[in-house]
Formats: structure tokens, C-alpha cells, sequence
């Protein structure tokens, strides 16, 4: 499922960035995407934490292969060893068992979160053991997929705004922020071509 907004986004962000019209021209045929699962795209971006996109697809990818299906359940139920088998380390083995209880024990927890602003369901998801505001900034962009979310801690977007912005010198925090600043309400379409000019595969969660 694609944003409802994106066309208008990617228009908008053309007239007003010429860096952003080409990137957007070149990838004109991609969106972001979303899976529809809530509890598969929280494990997908614990599993892609501090690793590259491709190291995070390759591990993921052993984790479909080895489960027969990835629930909760499954989770809370199978062997630490199973999962290690696949690439996790022992911390995001934790950190996935700590996701698969909240959804065990909180009953249909979307409903609460579509009524929360970014920073209330950040806040929320931040709770649970292993999601730190990265991995709820992804969740909000490629689940919620909101459309104004800058997550300006990604290393990411950080080499793509230093290359395309700061001729691949580095830039702290704030900076990036102020250069953001033009693409607002739509940073998170702005973060998606920067992210997709910048690997060879989709960034996905």
C-alpha cells in the first residue's frame, strides 16, 4: 500500500528542490510501501539496527526461511538458538522476544495508535525493550506512514544529505534539520529518495 499523499508530495518537493526533482525523476517508478503488519515491521527494523541495508535484507531473508511464520507466538515460543542461526545476536533475540510479549499482552494495539501524534506514539513505542526512537521513526514512515518524519539519527540520511547537500562533508544534527526544513510536511517522501538514490535495493521495513 502506497501513501495517498505521495504524488502530491513528490510534485510539491520537485518545484521547490532541484536535488529531490532529480532523484525523484530517476526512481519515478518506486514508493514507499508498506507490509501491513505492525508487528512484522517493528521485528524487520530491530532486526536492521547498526547494520546496512543489505546485511539487515540478507538476515531477514534467513529468518523467512527458517520460520515457518513469524507471529508473536512463534517468537515466545521457539529456541534462542533458531534464531541465532539466522544472523541475530543475542541482544535482538531479546529484543524481538520483548516485542512479541507487548503484542501478546496489549490486544489490538493499532487502534490507540492511529489518535497518537508522531512524538505520543514515539514515546509509546519506546517503551518497549530494543526500540529506541530510530526504530520508532521507521515505523512510523514505512507502518503509520506518516508523512512528516525526519530521522535525523539514520546514517542513511546522514551520507545522503552530505553528499547531495554538502559536497559529502559531514553535517551535524541541526543542520541537517535546517536543510530539511523546505521539505516539510513531506520529509518523510524526502527521506525515501534520499535513502533510494543512495543503496542498491529499497530501504524496506
Amino acid at each position: 500500500m502506497t501513501p495517498q499523499y505521495w504524488q502530491r508530495a513528490t510534485e510539491e518537493l520537485s518545484r521547490g528542490d532541484p536535488v529531490l526533482k532529480r532523484l525523484i525523476q530517476c526512481f519515478a517508478e518506486e514508493k514507499l510501501i508498506s507490509r501491513g503488519c505492525a508487528f512484522m515491521t517493528l521485528a524487520r527494523s530491530i532486526v536492521g539496527q547498526q547494520i546496512s541495508v543489505k546485511a539487515a535484507d540478507s538476515v531477514w531473508q534467513k529468518i523467512m526461511r527458517t520460520t515457518p511464520e513469524l507471529t508473536p507466538f512463534f517468537i515466545l515460543g521457539c529456541e534462542d538458538e533458531l534464531l541465532r542461526s539466522c544472523g541475530l545476536s543475542r541482544q535482538k533475540v531479546a529484543y524481538l522476544r520483548d516485542l512479541a510479549e507487548y503484542f501478546t499482552r496489549t490486544s489490538q494495539p493499532e487502534q490507540s495508535w492511529n489518535g497518537l501524534s508522531d512524538q505520543q506514539l514515539i514515546s509509546e513505542l519506546t517503551k518497549i525493550k530494543g526500540i529506541g526512537r530510530w526504530t520508532a521513526e521507521m515505523f512510523l514512515i514505512f507502518h503509520m506512514q506518516r508523512p512528516d518524519v525526519l530521522p535525523v539519527d539514520d546514517i542513511g540520511l546522514q551520507r545522503a544529505i552530505s553528499r547531495y547537500y554538502n559536497d559529502n562533508q559531514p553535517l551535524d544534527k541541526k543542520a541537517i534539520t535546517t536543510i530539511a526544513m523546505p521539505w516539510k510536511p513531506w520529509r518523510t517522501v524526502a527521506t525515501w529518495y534520499l535513502w533510494r538514490a543512495l543503496d542498491p535495493l529499497p530501504v524496506e521495513y
